[in-house]
């Protein structure tokens, strides 16, 4: 392999991690958490006011706040998983 082959598959390999480390911010981001937030109570509200379910705005809430409420409490699952379950 020549030197200008190696800093191409170098160059190739920062471009790609940098990629990663973007998905990867992105993955944990409270953004992301609060667009998929929104998004699930907009949906579940509009499906309960199709099928006539009384305070359907309120209700919503519910999966939402599920949602939330497992983002938060994931980490610490992890990390009991990762200490006590998965022995490599």
């Amino acid at each position: 392999m020549t030197e200008e082959q190696l800093e191409k598959e170098i160059r190739e390999i920062k471009e790609r991690n940098k990629r990663v480390e973007v998905d990867k911010a992105w993955e944990t981001s409270h953004t992301r958490r609060i667009l998929i937030t929104v998004f699930i109570y907009l949906v579940v509200g509009f499906y309960l006011s199709l099928v006539n379910i009384a305070q359907p705005w309120l209700n919503a809430i519910v999966p939402a706040g599920a949602f939330i409420f497992s983002t938060l409490i994931l980490p610490f699952l992890k990390e009991f998983w990762k200490k006590y379950i998965h022995k490599p």
